[in-house]
Order: structure tokens, then sequence, then C-alpha cells
């Protein structure tokens, strides 16, 4: 008897065993190469700020929050005003700030409303010598908005 019990309860488990699995998957937060093309966007938007001189608007693709984090070559920095200091102290003019492209996006999923981007971004500066290296950036949706959360630029 005990044996017919334990094959009855095997097969239950065996039908309960996808259903479960099914409601452990994180929904769509809408299509990863729409995704993928809004994270690419915010990219094109602060390029296009910078190339203008215009860091403000440059800082926009960045959480306006002091959970802010830039991790650069002389250590982390925390929050958005700070992150815009330190931007506006490093590059006082359009000749410090040259023409950024970036290359060599690499945008990935990590979860929905999460994602986080590997690329390469060079400055050209004719007057003040090209700058160049690689970054990591985290960015989350936060009110129907991608932004970055975190940014690791180095340069070499």
């Amino acid at each position: 008897m005990a044996h017919r019990h334990s094959k009855g309860w095997m097969v239950l488990a065996g039908l309960a065993l996808p259903a479960c699995v099914a409601l452990r998957r994180p929904g769509p937060a809408g299509r990863p190469d729409e995704t993928a093309a809004a994270i690419r966007s915010v990219l094109t938007t602060q390029t296009a700020a910078w190339n203008r001189g215009d860091i403000p608007g440059f800082m926009q693709g960045y959480w306006q929050s002091d959970s802010l984090v830039f991790i650069g070559r002389r250590g982390p920095t925390y929050g958005w005003q700070a992150t815009l200091a330190n931007y506006q102290k490093n590059y006082p003019d359009a000749a410090a700030m040259g023409r950024l492209d970036f290359s060599g996006l690499r945008v990935t999923l990590l979860a929905p409303g999460a994602a986080q981007v590997v690329g390469h971004w060079h400055l050209a500066r004719p007057a003040a010598g090209d700058l160049q290296g690689y970054f990591l950036l985290v960015l989350r949706q936060i009110d129907g908005k991608w932004v970055v959360v975190a940014d690791h630029t180095n340069s070499q």
C-alpha cells in the first residue's frame, strides 16, 4: 500500500513542478530588443549633450539621487550633485570636453527594470590630447525612465 501511495505522490509532484516553475519566472518588462534600444537612446542623448558642451544635459542620464555612485580613478563619488560638480571641475570648457563617442556597447538585461552596459569611451581633444577607456554602467528603470545608477569608468 505504501508503494502505491508514493507513486501517486510522485505523479502529483511531477504535475505540480512545471506549474511552480512557471509561477517563479519573472514577468516580461518589455521586449529585450526594445529595452536595449531605450538604454542605447539614453547614451545617445548623453553623447549629444556632451558634444554641445552641456554637462547638466549629459547628467540627465544619471539617477538624480544621493545614492548614485560614480567610480573613477580617484575612487567613488556618491550623489548626483557631487558627480555633476566633478564633471564641471574636470571639464571646464569645450576644449577640455572634446568630442565624446561610445563604441562596443554591450547591453545585458539583469532583471526586469535593471540592466548593465559595458563599452568603450573616447574623447577626441585636438588641443588637450585624446582620452579613452572603458566603462560599466548599471541602469534601472525608475518612474518609467532608464537612468544610470552606478558608473565605473576608467581611463587608459
